[in-house]
Parts: C-alpha cells; sequence; structure tokens
C-alpha cells in the first residue's frame, strides 16, 4: 500500500524555462482515416537511440519515440528513417513521451541515461509546440522535492495529461508523481512507499492509473491521500507502459514476459478483468494506439540492432 506524503498539499512552484466518473474513458474522436494505415513492423534505419517511449500524432501521421541515449524525440517514418525532430540541447534523455494533439503539445519525460553510474539523477519535464517543435517549458521537477535526503536519486519515467491540460510525471527511483498546471507550475502529488511508478494514465473521471512491476495503483487527482492498490486478475510483472485503446480497454506492456495485456474494470478500477494479450518476440517498453491497433516500440537496449516498432495482434 502506498502511503501519502503529508506535505503535498503545499504546492511549490517549480524552475521553469519558458519559451513563450464512467467506468471506461469516453472514445476518441471519429477515426482520421485520410493516412494510410501504418505497417505492421517497421525497422528503424539505424540503432544507438534507445527509444524508451513511443507516441503516434494523429495529426502529422507520424511515430514519434524518446531518445535515452540522445535526448532528441525522433520521428520514425514507415520506411524506417530517423530524423530528430524535437531538438533541444536541454533534453537529455527523452524516456517517456506523451501527445497532447488539443493544446498542439508534445510533453516528455526528460531524466538521465539510467545506465550511466553516479548522480542523483534527473527528473524534468519538457514541453513543446507538436506542431512546430518550438520549446514552450522546461520544468525543474525534482526542484519542487521537499527535504530530499542527501542519497536520494531521480528519474522521470512517464507522463499523461489530464482533461485540464494538467501533467502528471512519474518518478521510478523517488517513488513520485509529480503533478505540473497548465501554467508550468509543479508539486508533488504523491509519494508511494514501496512501490516504483513507472507508467501512468489520466481517466476522464478524474483519477490516474499508475504501473510499475506488478502492481497497479489507482490515485484520485483531487485526493491522492486515498490512493488504492488495483487488485488484478492475475500475476502481470514486468509492467511498463500503459495507454488507452480506442474500445476502452487499458493496455499494459509487459516488458518483462514479452506480451501486452488488456484489461477492463466493472468497478471503476477497484479491480480489473482480463480482456485480452498479445505477444512479441523482442523486449518492448511502452505502446501507442493507432487506430484500434496497438503498437510497441522495442527499444535494444543491450545491443547494437536497430529498433522497431511491431503491430500486436491482441487475442
Amino acid at each position: 500500500m502506498s502511503r501519502p506524503m503529508r506535505s503535498c498539499g503545499m504546492y511549490l512552484a517549480a524552475a521553469v524555462t519558458a519559451a513563450g466518473c464512467s467506468q471506461q474513458p469516453a472514445p476518441p474522436a471519429a477515426k482520421d482515416t485520410s493516412a494510410p494505415k501504418p505497417p505492421a513492423s517497421i525497422t528503424a534505419s539505424r540503432g544507438g537511440f534507445i527509444p524508451e517511449g513511443v507516441e503516434y500524432d494523429t495529426n502529422g501521421h507520424r511515430f514519434l519515440t524518446g531518445s535515452i541515449a540522445e535526448g532528441s524525440v525522433m520521428v520514425i517514418g514507415t520506411d524506417g528513417t530517423v530524423t530528430a525532430a524535437f531538438k533541444d540541447p536541454d533534453l537529455v534523455a527523452s524516456v517517456g513521451i506523451e501527445v497532447d494533439e488539443e493544446r498542439d503539445r508534445l510533453l516528455v519525460a526528460n531524466s538521465n541515461n539510467p545506465f550511466a553510474k553516479g548522480g542523483s539523477g534527473q527528473a524534468k519535464l519538457g514541453v513543446y509546440r507538436l506542431s512546430t517543435g518550438e520549446r514552450l517549458a522546461m520544468v525543474d521537477l525534482k526542484a519542487v522535492v521537499p527535504n530530499p535526503p542527501a542519497d536520494a536519486t531521480f528519474f522521470a519515467n512517464d507522463v499523461a495529461v489530464g482533461a485540464d491540460g494538467a501533467a502528471y510525471v512519474t518518478d521510478t527511483r523517488a517513488k513520485l508523481i509529480y503533478q505540473v498546471t497548465p501554467g508550468y507550475q509543479a508539486s508533488v502529488l504523491h509519494r508511494f512507499d514501496d512501490f516504483a511508478p513507472n507508467g501512468i494514465v489520466f481517466h476522464p473521471a478524474g483519477y490516474l492509473l499508475v504501473v510499475g512491476g506488478a502492481a497497479m495503483f489507482k490515485v484520485p487527482v483531487g485526493n491522492p491521500d486515498a490512493a488504492t492498490q488495483v487488485k488484478l486478475p492475475e500475476e502481470i510483472p514486468g509492467q511498463d507502459g500503459a495507454v488507452w485503446m480506442a474500445d476502452g480497454r487499458l493496455a499494459i506492456v509487459s516488458n518483462s514476459s514479452n506480451r501486452v495485456v488488456t484489461l477492463r474494470s466493472a468497478d471503476d478500477w477497484a479491480s480489473a478483468q482480463l480482456a485480452g494479450q498479445g505477444s512479441y518476440g523482442t523486449q518492448a517498453t511502452t505502446a501507442a494506439v493507432v487506430g484500434d491497433d496497438v503498437y510497441v516500440v522495442q527499444p535494444h537496449f543491450g545491443d547494437p540492432d536497430p529498433p522497431k516498432i511491431e503491430r500486436i495482434a491482441i487475442q
């Protein structure tokens, strides 16, 4: 179980550099059929950039990935071409990314290379104009953690966007969820006790679903002290990315069992039921939804092979 952070009610301003209750989520807007369906498998034309996060920009009809090794957010063409489209010298390692088409934004969990040794790590949120790549803000998240211990470490991992445009960022090492207002002021929303949060999604009923390891938690945004663990239908180890599908199912990428597990809930996510799953051959981390389909990204952490984006057949 989680332990609420007593001082979370005090909102702290972040250091910002700026350039300028349904059971399932409501279905998305009508599908855009003007672009061809992406191929079932896309192999990047080069390796080495280690894309941990993936999103699909329905406005630009393109896959976007983060890059742990190079920082920039990449556009991956259907022919495998790799283009650094969102460049920023302050992006050290772009991990989870979130497309916010409604507000023409791309939100990036800006961390440090997790394979580097030493240091306390980094937790920042980069915000960019989706259509142009212009930087809108860079929010220093770890700066708002009150009285961190001397040996505290940080790693911004994933990001979700609420109905009002607020952002929610998981910190796997510090075991936190940060909240960033639409005006780019940050605070600690919730601190977990012995749970390391990884993937995160926002539910339109006003709460977050957060996955990590073999657990999932429900965290009400308006009352984070009421966070509860979701009862899962079976052991789902290595929960990494999470994404809503078009039909309201929640798809979770299990990076240790090489499968995507989809869930539904009949009790407002106090518990969940299995709603299908699909497997893949090489370790994947996160997923993107294109129409009715789920695509995972395979980063190739430990070898020089080029990353791949793969469509998963959910049974």
